[in-house]
C-alpha cells in the first residue's frame, strides 16, 4: 500500500472499528436484555426486530442512492455518527421506558431509531470503505477486519457488564461513537475525478431512473434469490443468545459465556476478512457466494441438532468462515456483473435492503416457532431454507467469465 494512501485506510478502519463498537455494545446482547430485563415474549421480540427491519428497508434504498449521488463526499456518514452518539440516551431514556409502557410504541421507536442508525447506516459505511478501497487500491476486506475487531472487542467485555448493570453497556457505545465523529472529521474526502475515471462518469450525474432500471436485469433478481436464502443468518442470530444460555444451570453464567463466545467468534471473523479476498480472487465472485451459504446452511442444521453448549458453540464460530467469504464475494460480484457507480445502492438495495425484507417477515414466524416448537426444530426449518436457496442459486447466479460492457448493460438492460 502506498504511503499516501495510508491515512484513509488507517481512518476508514477506525471508522469500522467504532461502527462496529457501538452496534456491539447496543445491540448485542439486547436479546437478552428485552428478555431477563424487560420481560418480552419471543414474539414480542420478534415484533421488534420486524420493526427494526422494516425501518431499515425503507432507510437503505435511500441511503444507497443518496451515498451514490455523493460519491466520496461525507454528509450521510455524519448524520450516522450523530445518530450513534444518542444511542446510550435512546436505549436507556426512550427506549426502555416505552417498551415497558406499550409493547407497539417501543416496537415502532426501537424500529426506527436502530434500523436508521446500525442495519442502514452500516451498509453506507462499508459501501463508501469499499469505493475508496477500490480507488486507492487496498483490499476492503483488510479494513472491514477492523469492523470484526470492533464489534469482538464490545462483545468481550458485554456479558459481564450486562450482569454489573445493562446500562453500562450503552454508554459505552456512545463513547465509541464519540471517536467515530473525530475519526471522520479527520479524514479527508479523496478528489472525485479519480472515482469518475474509474467508475464510468460523475456520481453526480446518476439519475433516479438508473437506479430503477437495475429491477429490469433478469441478474438482479437472480441475486435477490440467494440474498433471500441468506438473509435467514439475521433471524437466526437474533435471538441465539437466549436459547445459549438457557443451556445453562445459571442463566447468568450463561450471559458471561455468550459474551466470550461472541467475542471469540469475531476474533476469528476478523482473520477470516484478512483471508477472504484471497479465497474469493481464487475461486470467483459466484462460487464464493455459494461457498457462504453452503457454510451458512451447515451452521443452522448444525444448531438444531446440537444438544450442549459446546457443540452449538462450534456452531456459531461457523459465521467467522461464512461472513467475511460472503461480504467480499458480494461486493465483488455486485461492481463486476453491475455499473460500479450504483455499488452502493445495490448493495443496500440487493443485500440489506433485501436482508431486511425477509427479516421483516421471518422474525415474527421466528419468534413465534421458538415459543411453539422450540429453538431446534425451528432451526432446521431455516436451515433447509438456506440450502435450498442455496442450491437454486447455483444456476441462476451469473459466472466470472459472462460479461458484458456495462453501458451496454444499461442502455438494453439484458443480462449478462
Amino acid at each position: 500500500m502506498k504511503n499516501s494512501n495510508r491515512s484513509p485506510y488507517t481512518l476508514l478502519s477506525g471508522l469500522l472499528f467504532c461502527f462496529f463498537y457501538t452496534w456491539s455494545s447496543a445491540f448485542s446482547l439486547i436479546s437478552l436484555w428485552l428478555s431477563q430485563k424487560i420481560g418480552l415474549r419471543g414474539a414480542d421480540t420478534g415484533l421488534l426486530f420486524s420493526a427494526i427491519a422494516l425501518t431499515a428497508l425503507c432507510a437503505q434504498p435511500l441511503y444507497g442512492f443518496i451515498q451514490d449521488k455523493l460519491g466520496l463526499r461525507k454528509n450521510l456518514l455524519w448524520a450516522i455518527g450523530f445518530l450513534l452518539l444518542l444511542s446510550g440516551p435512546f436505549f436507556i431514556f426512550v427506549f426502555a421506558p416505552l417498551l415497558q409502557a406499550n409493547i407497539f410504541a417501543g416496537a415502532v421507536a426501537g424500529g426506527l431509531y436502530v434500523g436508521a442508525t446500525f442495519f442502514a447506516g452500516i451498509g453506507a459505511l462499508e459501501s463508501y470503505t469499499e469505493r475508496v478501497s477500490r480507488i486507492l487500491g487496498f483490499e476492503f476486506g483488510k479494513a472491514r477486519m477492523w469492523g470484526s475487531l470492533g464489534w469482538a472487542a464490545a462483545t468481550f467485555f458485554s456479558g459481564m457488564l450486562f450482569n454489573i448493570n445493562p446500562n453500562l453497556n450503552f454508554w459505552m457505545g456512545s463513547c465509541s461513537a464519540l471517536v467515530f465523529l473525530l475519526l471522520l472529521w479527520r479524514l479527508r474526502e479523496v478528489k472525485t475525478d479519480a472515482l469518475s475515471q474509474l467508475e464510468y462518469g460523475k456520481p453526480g450525474n446518476l439519475r433516479f431512473s438508473d437506479a430503477t432500471d437495475l429491477f429490469r436485469l433478469p441478474r438482479f433478481w437472480a441475486l435477490i434469490v440467494f440474498v433471500t436464502g441468506v438473509s435467514v443468518y439475521n433471524v437466526y442470530d437474533q435471538q441465539f443468545p437466549v436459547y445459549f444460555s438457557s443451556l445453562f444451570s445459571d442463566v447468568r453464567n450463561g450471559n458471561e459465556m455468550y459474551g466470550f463466545l461472541n467475542s471469540f467468534q469475531v476474533f476469528l471473523e476478523a482473520g477470516g476478512m484478512f483471508l477472504a479476498p484471497f479465497v474469493v480472487n481464487k475461486i470467483g465472485a459466484k462460487n464464493g457466494l455459494l461457498l457462504s451459504g453452503l457454510i451458512m446452511a451447515l451452521r443452522v442444521f448444525g444448531s438444531g441438532l446440537a444438544a450442549d453448549a459446546v457443540t452449538i458453540s462450534c456452531m456459531k464460530l461457523l459465521h467467522a468462515v461464512e461472513l467475511p467469504i460472503l461480504l467480499i464475494a458480494m461486493f465483488k460480484y455486485i461492481t463486476t456483473r453491475f455499473d460500479p457507480r450504483l455499488s452502493a445502492t445495490l448493495y443496500l438495495v440487493g443485500f440489506q435492503f433485501i436482508t431486511q425484507v425477509c427479516a421483516s417477515v421471518f422474525s415474527p414466524l421466528a419468534g413465534k416457532g421458538y415459543d411453539t416448537m422450540g429453538f431446534a426444530d425451528t432451526y432446521m426449518i431455516m436451515g433447509a431454507l438456506v440450502l435450498s436457496l442455496t442450491l437454486i442459486s447455483a444456476f441462476l447466479l451469473t459466472g466470472d467469465k459472462s460479461r458484458t460492457p456495462y453501458s451496454m448493460d444499461f442502455k438494453k438492460g439484458e443480462n449478462l
